[in-house]
């Protein structure tokens, strides 16, 4: 684990308050799929604990939701600032490239951790699922980038107002995905429904 004051190269909101930065960092190769990184928010005693979406050679990428005042000030800081960054934390996913396939789930702000542990899977010439669940239509993001990985991917919306109405299990039984091998994450609501079909596997 390093603390280390990286700099913004990128600031953009991808959805209804969801926000994509890319941060350039020493920190990045010791990076694996699933950890997350501690953020410094000037004003905030506390620091903000954010998952990694996308692991580069000299940069990361962060998919962030601005729910209260710290995310809201993260959100107005822009590209060339100076940001405090603590981590890798977390154990993050193994990868099992033995596998013929794996479906990865993903619930809201729970997705962007399965976007770099995707891209490894398809690299791997794996098999990749990737089913979504959002509220609504509006926070919908990253369906487009995982596909341009190589992965299939299901999107659901609990009002309908996108994809498969209903949760992750309502789309993977529409889809009819097969695959028992699975990586999760989300709320603990998903995960324990989730708990109840699938014994194989890695939940965070």
């Amino acid at each position: 684990m390093i603390c280390d004051n990286g700099k913004i190269i990128e600031q953009k909101q991808i959805a209804k308050d969801i926000y994509r930065m890319v941060i350039t960092s020493p920190i990045t190769d010791q990076m694996i799929p699933g950890q997350f990184v501690n953020i410094a928010v000037d004003g905030m005693t506390l620091r903000r604990p954010i998952s990694i979406c996308a692991i580069d050679e000299d940069t990361f990428t962060i998919i962030y939701k601005v729910v209260g005042a710290g995310t809201k000030r993260l959100s107005t800081m822009s590209v060339g600032q100076s940001i405090n960054v603590f981590g890798p934390l977390g154990h993050g996913y193994p990868i099992e490239t033995n596998r013929n396939e794996v479906l990865l789930i993903g619930g809201g702000c729970g997705v962007p951790p399965l976007y770099e542990l995707a891209k490894r899977y398809c690299e791997a010439g794996v098999h990749v699922d990737v089913v979504m669940g959002f509220s609504d239509h509006d926070i919908v993001f990253y369906e487009d980038e995982f596909r341009a990985l190589g992965a299939n991917v299901i999107v659901a919306t609990m009002d309908g107002s996108y994809g498969v109405q209903g949760t992750v299990l309502d789309a993977i039984h529409t889809a009819e995905i097969p695959t028992d091998f699975i990586c999760a994450c989300g709320s603990l609501p998903m995960l324990k429904a989730l708990e109840k079909h699938y014994t194989n596997g890695y939940f965070s």
